[in-house]
């Protein structure tokens, strides 16, 4: 009885040192995944990047992005300005359930530091600012990773980078890949939009590119995409003709009389914030100087949600509903 009390005390303490041990070992191994460095380019600048645990995203199009690769366990929470549609509309609004909503403002410094985030992806100038103390070079600095879209990079200081809107997002989903280590994932994503992309362009209607203006806002001057931003491929891959492609920007203010110049055949509108598309439609029909565009007088209007204009998944979604609107109009 005693020797046998003696191996039974000699066993339990054995076996708590292998529970011991194979926690160690898991704890070990979860060390190292966080530990793991990649360099991977944010604009033009190569960067370092261990796995992300504590994501804040700026904008749908952010939080898009992350969540359509799987890494809803790595987002702490997102920041949401007014002028986005409400997360429940979107794809992913069950992913959006599970992290914390942590602002309905513009992305601060404070807002990032008190949210104990390691990891910030936003837009250069729709996220990241120099004027509100928040930039890239900034977090390095307190010791927060940073990642911007590659689309708002065209007019980042020191490291810029010119890649078309739908390359861009392409471009983000296998850097983002890379930096959470789900590189097969994020190719399996573009593989789909580039698939998705291709089966557009293939029932273009053969005919001239049709001129398209798009509207933002602005009374006095109107608010629109120039050729850096997803509107102008979304409109040129689905068979029209941005009317300001030829401007070397992003998005821009421009003149009523250059929208009349060029007599755009469809408007679209980018619905957001608090005027509804419905207004806007309704002041261009009352704007004396637009009374003779073709798109007025034959009522050619498309909404395009905010989410599918800026930068993220959602912009396959836009271009998949405009090719269809322009199918069905005939000239």
């Amino acid at each position: 009885m005693t020797a046998a009390i003696s191996l039974v005390r000699l066993l339990v303490p054995l076996s708590a040192m292998c529970l011991i041990v194979a926690g160690c070992g898991a704890e070990v191994e979860d060390s190292e995944a966080e530990a793991r460095s990649v360099s991977v380019k944010r604009c033009g600048e190569d960067v370092e990047y261990t796995i992300p645990q504590r994501t804040v995203a700026y904008e749908g199009g952010s939080a898009d992005k992350l969540f359509v690769l799987g890494l809803t366990d790595h987002v702490l929470g997102y920041v949401m300005p007014p002028a986005n549609p409400p997360v429940s509309e979107s794809p992913w609004a069950e992913e959006y359930k599970k992290v914390e909503f942590l602002g309905d403002d513009l992305l601060n410094r404070e807002l990032v530091v008190d949210a104990n985030a390691d990891f910030v992806v936003a837009g250069w100038n729709s996220g990241f600012a120099d004027q509100r103390g928040i930039t890239p070079e900034i977090l390095d600095r307190l010791g927060i990773m940073s990642f911007m879209h590659t689309e708002s990079c065209f007019n980042y200081p020191n490291y810029p980078e010119h890649v078309e809107p739908f390359e861009a997002l392409f471009t983000d989903m296998l850097r983002l890949g890379k930096i959470f280590d789900v590189e097969d994932r994020a190719a399996e994503v573009v593989s789909d939009m580039r698939r998705r992309v291709d089966a557009v362009q293939e029932q273009i209607p053969d005919r001239e590119p049709v001129p398209v203006f798009l509207y933002d806002s602005g009374e006095d001057q109107p608010f629109t995409a120039a050729n850096q931003v997803p509107p102008n491929e979304i409109i040129s891959r689905a068979g029209g003709r941005n009317i300001f492609d030829e401007v070397e920007a992003r998005w821009t203010r421009v003149s009523w009389e250059s929208v009349v110049q060029a007599e755009p055949e469809v408007i679209v509108i980018l619905d957001y914030g608090d005027k509804p598309a419905e207004e806007k439609i309704a002041f261009l029909k009352s704007n004396p100087m637009l009374a003779t565009l073709p798109a007025i007088l034959n009522d050619r209007f498309f909404i395009l949600n905010f989410n599918e204009g800026i930068s993220g998944p959602r912009n396959i979604d836009g271009l998949e509903k405009f090719a269809a609107y322009m199918r069905s109009l005939v000239f």
